[in-house]
């Protein structure tokens, strides 16, 4: 029995039924150096969601947290089991297997001890495998002070990158005088847009950046009485962790992630997507460095997170920072605020003289705090959380009967609590929350390894049509975790090797009315996908999906208030992925989608795109692709992912008829400099003009072009 062997012995087993395997694991004293694969974030994002429906999701945002994934790995001998599972790699079963694996024999001694691990399959390791590293000695005690080590520190670099669309658009034209002699409105800066970014970071250690961007449109100015300072958006933070009882402390820009993200929400959420099981559950992380643009998702201030006792652990936190917003003055004396606002402004633009006057307009304060336990063997883990808001102007949505029960004053308070309890392939988890409403949020779940090939998930979720919450993104069909209630059922299943079948059902309820739906409404949204693997490098896999919502419609004239109807929304995708070398490879994606309204008729849209990529030689790498698209109309648009430079994301909507087009290159100039290129062009048939308003060009084709250049210090 492995019980009787001491640690040692017991790793030398091991060593030889690898060697026995003809895997040169490790050896009693040294480790086999193992260097980490590059991910393959766009096939990885591909795999993790369903099908992009739209270009407000903050993809960027969570292809950006991958890239950090992979720059600072998780090192497998310390690693939680809440670490493990933010990775969204790993089965219950799997991580279990891990720990006890790690619990029996000791620190690992090498990634290829891995495969040692009978739950552990090839595929999973080549998975996880960029987002880890086996590290059996505290690599930070030996380097010296913090100025030294961020000074040494391989994970160094600047990034400078330049964007553009080549034709004309209508904002950057000459404006016209109207009718009663003023000008029409036109984009004040330069259709260049700008963005330079610095990070360094290591790995449970420290991390320090800053980001300045400037969007197409925007100007560059210098003016510190206007709050601003060059470019439009600026962030900096610097982050220490691991000092002793001090475990993590940051300033500047950070981000919040605690429970099931029902207060406080960042990082990886992929929400309902291809990954039917490990995606359904938050990870409860704490407090995280922010480096991206996007200019609402983030706190301002400081907070740290330290140690109490042994498994208790406390976090403060404070935010103040100004948000954009259009700040009305009240026109009724008896109304209960002088100046309020509909609502915080999200999109980051200030190109016009409107947008720029409602730039910064709000102040938002936030403070809180997070104490979480976690008993001995971090099976169980519990923990409290408060979050207090307040802005200098209050909040007032339009006086429509939907916005009855949406957040209305200066200040809102909520609290909540979570748990998670995880033994063996069974892990439960959830959270509850109260806003200073009275309104109630809960989400609870389930994830279940059934047998070594079948998994299974459950969730519940019920967000108060008056829950309050603005920084929470538990998982739900609305944009906002209010006015739901809902039930998940996912399941996974390979019942061959090479084959993977997943699926999940969803069906939702929304208590009250919501914009354009005038009653309370159900819905419904499934999706199964069937997944080949013939070799390790090629993929193969089918996808169905259907999501039935409801919305007014006013096909009967004769009816005061339009009545909701359902709008059942049908796609099926097609999608192969081959490395025919390992210099070259292919993709083929293929995706219709049809589209009814209220028992109309059914419109339809289709996509069919065709990848190529290639390696010449080690310092350029070149990828294509040239897409067919033609759909009805612009509800059966098609969003499909393209590739783009490092830290860019492209999710471009195609409606209408027409070809899309990219190239982009990639080339090492030497051991500092990598230099990425970005050509895309999408040409439309029958039509003289392209977008709409200030984005109009005239002429059938929108073409961009994008440049990255990178610094390694």
């Amino acid at each position: 029995m492995t019980g009787t062997f001491t640690p040692g012995y017991s790793r030398r087993l091991i060593c030889l039924g690898g060697l026995l395997l003809g895997l040169s694991i490790c050896s009693e004293t040294q480790a086999q150096e193992y260097v980490r694969p590059q991910p393959d974030l766009d096939k990885l994002m591909q795999e993790l969601f369903a099908e992009p429906q739209s270009d407000q999701v903050p993809y960027e945002d969570l292809y950006e947290t991958l890239v950090q994934l992979y720059q600072t790995p998780l090192n497998l001998n310390t690693a939680t089991a809440e670490e493990l599972r933010s990775l969204l790699l790993l089965s219950e079963r799997q991580i279990a297997a891990l720990l006890q694996h790690r619990k029996d024999f000791g620190p690992l001694l090498s990634i290829y001890e891995l495969q040692t691990i009978p739950e552990l399959d090839m595929r999973a390791i080549y998975r996880v495998a960029p987002f880890v590293t086996v590290v059996n000695v505290n690599p930070n005690a030996t380097r010296g002070p913090l100025w030294q080590r961020i000074l040494q520190e391989d994970n160094n670099a600047l990034f400078i990158r330049y964007e553009r669309v080549l034709q004309q658009r209508e904002g950057y034209t000459a404006p016209d005088t109207t009718s009663s002699g003023a000008l029409t409105s036109r984009y004040l800066g330069s259709p260049d847009k700008l963005l330079i970014r610095y990070r360094t970071s290591h790995t449970r250690d420290f991390s320090l950046g800053f980001v300045a961007e400037k969007d197409a449109g925007e100007q560059f100015v210098w003016d510190p009485a206007a709050r601003r300072y060059g470019a439009d958006y600026v962030s900096a933070h610097f982050v220490v962790q691991e000092r002793g009882r001090l475990k993590t402390l940051a300033l500047g820009d950070y981000q919040l992630q605690f429970g099931q993200g029902l207060l406080l929400s960042s990082g990886l959420q992929v929400g309902k997507g291809a990954e039917t099981i490990t995606s359904l559950r938050r990870s409860s992380l704490g407090v995280r460095p922010y480096s991206s643009v996007l200019e609402s998702t983030f706190f301002r201030g400081a907070a740290a997170t330290v140690t109490l006792a042994r498994g208790l652990q406390a976090t403060v936190f404070g935010s103040r920072k100004r948000v954009d917003a259009n700040v009305q003055a009240a026109t009724d004396t008896l109304a209960a605020f002088d100046e309020f606002s509909s609502g915080v402004l999200l999109t980051g633009f200030h190109r016009t003289a409107s947008e720029l006057a409602n730039r910064k307009q709000l102040q938002e304060t936030i403070g809180g705090g997070n104490v979480t336990y976690v008993n001995r063997d971090g099976s169980f883990t519990a923990g409290a959380t408060a979050v207090h808001t307040s802005f200098n102007k209050a909040l007032q949505r339009r006086p429509e009967l939907y916005n009855a029960y949406e957040f209305r004053g200066k200040d809102n308070t909520a609290l909540s609590i979570n748990y998670s309890y995880g033994r063996g392939n069974v892990n439960f988890f959830g959270e509850t929350a109260r806003s200073a409403s009275g309104g109630v949020g809960t989400v609870n779940g389930l994830l279940l390894s059934l047998a070594s090939n079948v998994d299974a998930s459950v969730l519940y979720r019920r967000y108060a049509r008056d829950f309050h919450t603005f920084y929470g993104n538990a998982l739900s069909e609305n944009t906002r975790n209010i006015n739901e209630t809902g039930v998940y059922l996912g399941l996974k299943v390979r019942p061959v090797a090479r084959w993977e079948l997943s699926a999940y059902y969803d069906q939702f309820w929304f208590p009250w009315l919501k914009y354009r739906v005038g009653a309370p409404s159900q819905g419904h949204d499934w999706l199964a996908r069937l997944t080949f693997s013939p070799t390790k490098t090629s993929t193969l896999y089918v996808q169905v999906r259907t999501r039935t919502k409801p919305y007014d419609s006013d096909a009967d004239p004769s009816r005061l208030l339009p009545l909701p109807e359902p709008t059942v929304r049908r796609s099926l995708l097609g999608y192969y992925n081959s490395d025919v070398t390992p210099i070259f490879s292919l993709r083929t994606r293929v995706q219709g989608t049809r589209y009814q309204e209220a028992g109309g008729p059914w419109r339809t849209g289709f996509l069919l795109a065709q990848d190529a990529s290639v390696a010449i030689g080690r310092p350029l790498r070149l990828t294509a692709r040239y897409a067919l698209f033609d759909t009805d109309d612009y509800d059966t648009r098609q969003y499909v992912f393209e590739q783009d430079v490092l830290y860019a994301f492209s999710v471009p909507g195609l409606s209408g008829r027409g070809t899309r087009m990219y190239l982009l290159a990639e080339g090492r100039l030497n051991r500092h400099l990598t230099l990425w290129v970005r050509y895309a062009t999408t040409r439309f048939r029958d039509v003289d003009t392209v977008g709409s308003g200030l984005e109009e060009i005239q002429g059938p084709e929108r073409s961009e072009v994008k440049a990255q250049l990178r610094y390694r210090f």
